[in-house]
């Protein structure tokens, strides 16, 4: 790498790592459970008994697309994955709509 190459690459990285902080604030601020997003850019959300339901309640109610943790394997269950990587304003907009259905 060069030096100019390495000084994009973690202004990148610090871009991902702030929303990650961001989203994790956001679900912790709801009350929810979360884990991740402290060393890498994903954010899990304790999401109740299954996650491809949580999946369906959340892209139905707030047009948010996360990922199911089951997909990851049984450790998964009942977890959804946020992830940090979208520009700050789309991920700021997703976490006002979800921040609504977790109130109701």
């Amino acid at each position: 790498y060069t030096p100019q190459g390495q000084t994009e690459v973690q202004g990148l990285t610090d871009y991902y790592m702030e929303n990650a902080r961001l989203i994790r604030q956001a679900v912790q601020s709801a009350g929810l459970s979360a884990t991740g997003g402290e060393n890498g850019p994903y954010v899990w959300v304790k999401a109740g008994e299954d996650s491809w339901q949580a999946f369906d309640e959340i892209l139905e109610k707030a047009q948010v697309v996360v990922t199911p943790g089951v997909g990851f394997g049984t450790c998964g269950q009942g977890y959804v994955r946020i992830s940090a990587f979208n520009h700050r304003d789309k991920v700021v907009e997703a976490l006002e709509r979800l921040k609504k259905i977790w109130k109701a």
